[in-house]
């Protein structure tokens, strides 16, 4: 299939056809979250098979989307949408508390979010890796954005006195690699420790790369 159908329009059954497509649109990512987040996978997942899933015909897959990598790139960036939406509100509810507080505040979210369905684990860390050049391109955009997200809470928190002032993107960066590596191995049960144990861990290293060995917070 060279491309996408052209999607029907005008009005079906009370729905126009934009409502109509965003909601075929959802059906294939929800089958793509059971499908490639579990058994059979994205590899071994077919158009037709992914079509059945949803309830859909393959004529109206094609006229969503011009390969299964498409969903697949649509669902992962659904997947850390949920993941950012949960932190950012925990950011928002714990912006007034002490650094440690905030900080675990925030981990909790993130981790509660993230392993709340061991699909979108899957699909984050496992799936998408390997597929192709543009996936990669888009994992390691989705990684940058969680690394800038870090960077800039690392520097209001260093503004207000209560980390060290240093350029933190290379240790972001490496942290946030900490974080997907323990997070999926915990998921896949290679590590044996409550998640609250998990996010504890993963808290005490932030706190250590903000607040290194000689350093201490500003007197109030």
């Amino acid at each position: 299939m060279a491309g996408r159908l052209r999607t029907p329009t005008g009005r079906y059954g009370g729905k126009s056809a934009e409502q109509r497509q965003v909601e075929r649109r959802g059906r294939f990512l929800e089958a793509a979250l059971r499908l490639f987040g579990d058994v059979p996978g994205y590899r071994g997942t077919t158009v037709a098979a992914l079509s059945e899933a949803a309830g859909l015909s393959t004529r109206q897959f094609y006229e969503e989307f011009r390969a299964l990598e498409d969903v697949l790139a649509a669902l992962h960036l659904q997947v850390n949408d949920w993941a950012e939406e949960a932190v950012l509100a925990a950011f928002a509810a714990a912006q007034d508390m002490p650094l440690v507080e905030r900080v675990t505040a925030i981990f909790r979210a993130y981790a509660a979010d993230v392993t709340s369905d061991p699909r979108r684990i899957r699909i984050t860390f496992v799936e998408i890796v390997g597929v192709s050049p543009r996936m990669e391109e888009q994992r390691l955009a989705r990684r940058a954005r969680w690394v800038d997200l870090i960077c800039a809470e690392a520097s209001a928190a260093a503004a207000r006195g209560e980390a060290a002032p240093r350029d933190y993107r290379l240790a972001a960066t490496a942290f946030i690699g900490g974080v997907n590596g323990l997070l999926h191995d915990w998921s896949a049960g290679w590590v044996d420790a409550t998640l609250d144990e998990v996010v504890d861990e993963l808290v005490r290293q932030l706190l250590g790369i903000l607040r290194p060995p000689g350093w201490a917070p500003e007197a109030v």
